[in-house]
């Protein structure tokens, strides 16, 4: 089989207009998503972006023994959250299958509310209460409240909605996420299709009162109970105690990401594939349960650069014993991004390439190359963050991602690394970003088939 030549400028393959059918080919595939890992340009860097800046010598190789583009991964309409990006990033195109960003959260948690039930996101925020930070929200992480102090604070928001305004609470409930993250469940019926929600990463260092819900009646009740919450969490023991110790309190409950549940159709009905999902993140485990993949547990694992690095890349290599695709998805850089901390954003990234690229790479050898040896498997990467999440803004962007995939029969004719600037001055653009899956899985390779032929 020739390598693969250079695509059309702005189109994918042809291959790729359809994933009707699922295919077999029998490469073993891995997907590393270094979430909100694509910048823009620095001052502090010198002009340089993260990954420009980041010293990333096994994804430089990877990169240029492969190909680089970019994709376009928020279609037109929709906001660049990690829900959609990274729902079109494993091929499922958001706008046929997106019903909220909340929904998939739930699906973590293995909740199955009825078809009627409103799903909602609850983050434990950090809010300004004095001086000139007064009314701002500061943190949309709480400061990082661990999972045991964001529990015992959600019991006691849920106590406190229910004696305050018990007729909101009618068909309401809480259930505890990972560390900040949490899931309300509404049941009363009440109709939130109109309500106009904003996620508290997006408003860094606003005024929250002026992001309330708005847009319905109904979405009123949901203003209400947030700001209720300030009265129990600002006093709460936990609170008091982060903010003896130097820590940000997680003081105000912030309701966003509305949406019912989804039907998604299962990843290996329709390529063929059995994956599986490494991750800290309750939307990127949700997303995963929906469309059929395992997850694999990985002790250590959290979503800020204190996670362990090593442990993911070892995992991830003992899952492809048992699997076709296995996803790698890394949250550090993006937290990094979202407290505009680009020393940490370049550390992840290296750290990334160190501790789970190089042992992966490494291990990918053992696959063989079918283009020299008929009786390899073969194997194929891709590297790709979800979205961009710039460190000047601390906001994501809707920018066309980069990505760099390699393995058997992933050839280019001009060399580039995983950067910016090279995506955009590569030939291969991928205009609708659920499309890339079946490039990435596909393209080129020798004896891929419809499933059952």
């Amino acid at each position: 089989m020739a390598p693969l030549g250079p695509a059309s400028p702005r189109k994918a393959c042809p291959s790729c207009r359809s994933v009707s059918h699922a295919y077999r080919s029998g490469v073993k595939y891995v997907i590393v998503i270094p979430d909100g890992g694509a910048d823009l340009p620095l001052n502090e860097l010198g002009g340089k972006t993260p990954f420009e800046a980041a010293h990333t010598p096994h994804l430089d190789a990877l990169a240029r023994a492969g190909r680089v583009g970019t994709c376009a991964t928020t279609p037109d309409g929709f906001g660049a959250g990690s829900d959609v990006c990274t729902m079109a990033l494993l091929g499922y195109d958001p706008v046929k299958y997106h019903t909220g960003r909340a929904p998939l959260e739930a699906a973590a948690l293995g909740l199955e509310p009825d078809l009627g039930t409103w799903i909602f996101r609850v983050n434990l925020v950090t809010v300004g209460t004095h001086g000139d930070n007064a009314g701002l929200m500061l943190d949309h992480a709480g400061g990082a409240v661990s999972d045991n102090e964001g529990r015992e604070l959600l019991a006691a928001l849920e106590s406190h909605w229910r004696a305050q305004a018990p007729d909101l609470m009618d068909g309401v409930s809480l259930h505890a996420g990972v560390s900040y993250r949490n899931i309300m469940l509404d049941a009363s019926g009440r109709g939130y299709a109109d309500a106009i929600t904003t996620p508290p990463h997006e408003i860094p260092r606003e005024r929250w009162g002026e992001h309330l819900p708005t847009g319905s009646p109904d979405a009123a009740s949901l203003a209400r109970l947030i700001e209720l919450s300030a009265d129990v969490l600002e006093s709460h023991p936990i609170n008091q105690a982060r903010t003896a110790r130097g820590e940000r309190p997680a003081n105000l409950a912030w309701i966003w990401g509305q949406g019912t549940r989804p039907s998604l159709p299962s990843f290996e009905s329709r390529y063929g594939l059995r994956g599986a999902m490494l991750t800290s993140v309750d939307l990127l485990r949700g997303i995963a349960r929906l469309i059929g993949w395992d997850l694999i547990d990985c002790p250590g694992l959290t979503s800020y650069h204190d996670t362990d690095y090593a442990a993911q890349g070892h995992a991830t290599i003992a899952a492809l014993a048992d699997y076709d695709v296995v996803c790698c998805h890394v949250e550090a850089p993006d937290e990094a991004s979202h407290q505009a901390d680009w020393q940490t954003k370049v550390a992840s990234l290296e750290a990334i390439d160190q501790e789970i690229m190089g042992p992966l790479v490494a291990h990918l050898g053992a696959y063989g190359d079918p283009e020299s040896d008929h009786a390899a498997v073969g194997w194929r990467v891709l590297v790709m963050p979800d979205h961009y999440t710039l460190c000047s803004t601390r906001k994501h962007d809707a920018t066309p991602v980069p990505f760099a995939m390699a393995g058997a029969w992933v050839r280019s004719v001009v060399e580039h690394c995983l950067t910016e600037r090279d995506g955009k001055a590569s030939d291969v653009h991928i205009d609708a970003g659920h499309e890339l899956m079946e490039y990435f899985l596909f393209s080129g390779v020798k004896g891929a088939r419809p499933r059952g032929r």
